[in-house]
């Protein structure tokens, strides 16, 4: 069973992209995992932007959940494991429609596992690697769950306004894998 499969069984929400890399399934897979690389300077200036308003509200001395907190990145994530050259997976949990994610703290894929939804939306990001051709076809799917009809109703307009950059990052982000993949001793 995929590991975004058995993180999150049902979803409401769902993208995916894919690329053709030419190198080994595992080689994608650690390119992938690996913090330099998925470090991407578009996505950062995104999350900038979308973090701008809480934390100018900071400085201006109004309240602010961010304003001491380091921008929002792949850290933020829960690593749900690795299935040998096929699959890599990472977890979220928050209140992603809030100015600060509202994120919930996760010790681990159990911790994952085992929250309830409720009031909250659960994320999964994976990566997969399939053998094509003479390359891998690399595909990275984001799944989101709302444990109730009230986070649904509040993730929904969150994610039609995120969703077009979301894209972007994602095939930023496969670009990146791939030309690590190459270039990498």
């Amino acid at each position: 069973m995929e590991l975004m499969t058995r993180y999150l069984p049902r979803y409401q929400f769902a993208e995916e992209h894919s690329l053709h890399v030419p190198a080994s399934p595992a080689r994608v897979l650690d390119m992938a995992a690996r913090p330099d690389v998925v470090d991407d300077p578009v996505a950062r200036r995104l999350i900038s932007l979308r973090e701008l308003p809480n934390r100018l509200a900071g400085r201006l001395g109004f309240a602010s959940a961010l304003q001491n907190r380091p921008a929002f990145s792949l850290d933020e994530f829960t690593q749900l494991g690795r299935d040998g050259e096929r699959e890599l997976a990472f977890g979220l949990a928050g209140r992603f429609w809030r100015s600060d994610y509202g994120l919930v703290p996760l010790a681990d894929a159990r911790a994952f596992a085992a929250l309830d939804a409720t009031g909250i939306a659960k994320l999964v990001l994976n990566f997969t690697a399939q053998p094509e051709g003479q390359g891998t076809r690399l595909t990275t799917r984001t799944r989101v769950w709302c444990g109730d009809d009230a986070a649904r109703r509040r993730f929904t307009p969150y994610w039609l306004l995120i969703r077009p950059a979301s894209g972007l990052i994602r095939r930023r982000l496969l670009r990146r894998v791939h030309d690590a993949a190459l270039l990498a001793p």
